[in-house]
């Protein structure tokens, strides 16, 4: 049984998706502001969580990124509306998806489902990957241990970030669509929404590349998508 987080200042909304969760068989720890949401987690573990992005007080894009300081909790966030700032700001600020309000609480509950069975005990490799060490530059990629490291560092990845990384180094030097990584590392319910690609890049290429301005290791290929490098 999943844990989940939901920080939503709307009573009315909060309670209904509190409702149609816990019957779809999650706990649900439902609280109204994003300062009881971070007391929340610092004193209770979660799987995920589920931040609307107009909250009271602390906004919902500065929950997240102190979300992202405290680990790598899957973050889905709620938008009132499908707009591209408000989309992109919150994938830069962390979050690994957004459902657009109102909320159908069965989309809602596919999006859980979708990112426990990636980043819990239903998470899967694509197929063929290799269980091994690799070694490129500074950069060292465990894919038994799904640990990263940089310099001998380890880089603190969001879920997405690393089934992202994992993707593009499964075949270094091969160009691999927007679409590809859509159906590889969001699945099929996120087709067409590029979004979600370019911000994780962007947060990938903060956290591994030397100069995120200049990437060696995540290139873009202009038209195409992206590849893994160096060459």
């Amino acid at each position: 049984m999943s844990q989940v987080l939901l920080i939503e200042d709307h009573q009315t909304v909060r309670d209904g998706l509190q409702l149609a969760l816990t019957r779809q068989g999650h706990t649900v720890h439902a609280v109204g502001t994003g300062e009881q949401g971070l007391d929340r987690l610092r004193r209770t573990s979660s799987d995920v969580v589920v931040l609307d992005l107009m909250l009271p007080g602390m906004d919902g894009f500065e929950v997240c990124r102190r979300i992202r300081q405290l680990g790598d909790l899957p973050i889905i966030m709620l938008t009132a509306r499908n707009d591209d700032m408000d989309v992109v700001a919150g994938l830069e600020a962390g979050a690994d998806h957004y459902v657009v309000k109102p909320v159908r609480a069965r989309v809602l509950e596919a999006r859980i489902r979708a990112v426990l069975r990636r980043t819990g005990g239903e998470s899967r490799r694509p197929v063929g990957e290799r269980a091994a060490v690799e070694q490129y530059g500074p950069l060292t990629i465990d894919r038994a241990a799904l640990v990263v490291n940089k310099d001998g560092t380890p880089v603190g990845l969001a879920p997405t970030e690393l089934r992202l990384l994992l993707a593009l180094s499964h075949t270094p030097g091969q160009v691999l669509s927007r679409q590809q990584l859509l159906e590889a590392v969001w699945e099929h319910g996120y087709l067409g929404d590029s979004r979600l690609v370019d911000a994780c890049v962007q947060r990938l290429r903060a956290k591994i590349e030397i100069d995120s301005s200049a990437p060696v290791f995540i290139q873009t290929v202009r038209g195409f998508g992206y590849r893994f490098g160096p060459l």
